[in-house]
């Protein structure tokens, strides 16, 4: 088990993911059903790295539009 802040850095350091934040970590916890188990731990969460690598190496990435470069579609 490896809280959020450690599973971040071991997936840039594995060359997992190119960028990664505990805070994206966590959004992804919340907003992700297929979001391997969290146990919490004191006030931290922990996740199993053997589940989070493959679901991190599978996940496609998926960049937001930029809303201050183009102006919003009048309609």
């Amino acid at each position: 088990m490896v809280s959020f802040r450690e599973l971040a850095r071991r997936l840039l350091a594995d060359g997992v993911v190119e960028r990664m934040t505990h805070q994206r970590v966590s959004q992804l916890s919340r907003e992700d059903p297929a979001f391997p188990p969290v146990v919490q731990i004191g006030r931290s969460k922990a996740v199993d790295y053997r589940l989070a690598r493959p679901y991190f190496a599978g996940r496609k990435l998926r960049p937001g539009a930029r809303t201050d470069l183009h102006p919003p579609a009048a309609e």
